[in-house]
């Protein structure tokens, strides 16, 4: 999001399209992260009951009914990745402070391989101090036509095959995952290709669908 129109986004993210999402039956948290290094880069993680409702008719409903502020809105998102997400690992907390995301691929045929690599990882890092929680995804394309959301924005949106989530209250514990159980030899000895990208991000706002109960 660009510097010029981030202000106006914040707002239009967390006082309507935080609780037009979290009005749908099945969101049951929506939390958004800056860029810590005070970046463009913005991180938005949406927690559901299941995988199913990203093709329910309500969410499509709403995908294809964007608001006049939200249309405003949808063309200031660059480079948009949007990864709609089964879960592979999980452990510990969903919201922190401070989020480090690292967008991975396996080799072929080294799916089992990888996430064999992230289940004792996801499990010690939610009691390692700084960290709170860490959380293996894996996308997969929902059977949902393209919406008018995404053509507003005016580009095809990437996605990113499998994310790992690690969330904690101390930035330089988070980062330093990058230079240790996360360097690129271990994710290459683990079955990940070529390419992995990190990124560190700091809380902005989180609400789940009881905070905004009624507002929509």
């Amino acid at each position: 999001m660009a510097p010029e129109i981030k202000s106006e986004f914040e707002d239009w993210h967390s006082h309507e399209h935080f609780p037009e999402r979290l009005g749908v039956p099945g969101f049951r948290r929506a939390s958004r992260w800056t860029s810590a290094a005070g970046g463009e880069g913005i991180f938005v993680m949406y927690e559901l009951s299941s995988y199913a409702v990203l093709s329910s008719a309500a969410y499509v409903s709403h995908l294809n009914t964007p608001s006049p502020w939200s249309t405003r809105m949808m063309p200031h998102h660059r480079n948009m990745v949007r990864s709609q997400c089964h879960v592979l690992e999980s452990s510990g907390s969903s919201a922190a402070r401070h989020a480090l995301t690292l967008r991975v691929s396996p080799l072929q045929g080294r799916d089992d391989d990888l996430r064999a690599f992230f289940r004792p990882l996801c499990a010690a890092l939610a009691q390692r101090p700084g960290i709170v929680g860490a959380h293996l995804l894996r996308h997969q394309t929902p059977p949902v036509a393209e919406t008018t959301e995404q053509r507003i924005r005016n580009s095809a949106d990437r996605v990113a095959d499998w994310v790992f989530v690690a969330l904690g209250y101390d930035a330089p514990a988070l980062e330093s995952l990058v230079h240790a159980d996360l360097e690129a030899a271990a994710l290459r000895a683990s079955g990940a290709a070529e390419g992995a990208l990190s990124g560190l991000y700091t809380l902005s706002h989180s609400a789940t669908a009881e905070d905004v109960a009624g507002r929509t």
